[in-house]
């Protein structure tokens, strides 16, 4: 896993594959949680990117490769001192998001679907979807750089 160092310390990246299985996501998300808070990319409470993460990839594996074997869901990491960003990636053909109903409107309280992005949209600074639905880009700031600062300026 490559790991390049700036001014404010470690920038890790990782890309990695996995099988369209269900089962494969808590492994990997535990492992990558438990990765990006030994860094210090994310801070041991924040359960925010964790929860995101898990519904980015379950959205793929169950509604973009319906559990194909034969298919991969793709992610990519970034994390920064004070920032991580995720993409996820499917090989299904998309959705357009703009038709996802609104799981908090009255209406829609029963229904099951859109809970997972509403929640990453709640949970993540941003949240894009491309490639016409194949692709979601999120992004988190993780306040380190505001914290650290508050830190230094209590302590002159």
């Amino acid at each position: 896993m490559p790991v390049a160092h700036n001014q404010r310390g470690p920038c890790i990246e990782l890309e990695r594959s996995l099988p369209s299985k269900v089962a494969a996501i808590s492994p990997f998300v535990d492992r990558l949680m438990l990765l990006f808070r030994n860094c210090g990319c994310v801070p041991e409470r924040e359960s925010g990117v964790e929860i995101a993460l898990r519904e980015a990839l379950a959205n793929p594996i169950i509604h973009g490769n319906h559990e194909n074997p034969r298919k991969l869901v793709h992610v990519r990491c970034r994390c920064e001192f004070d920032e991580i960003s995720i993409a996820v990636k499917d090989e299904g053909r998309g959705f357009d998001v703009t038709k996802i109903a609104d799981p908090t409107a009255p209406q829609n309280v029963g229904c099951v679907h859109g809970r997972g992005i509403y929640l990453m949209r709640v949970l993540m600074d941003e949240v894009r979807f491309e490639e016409g639905g194949v692709v979601v880009q999120m992004r988190k700031s993780t306040g380190q750089t505001a914290a650290n600062d508050a830190q230094k300026n209590s302590l002159e």
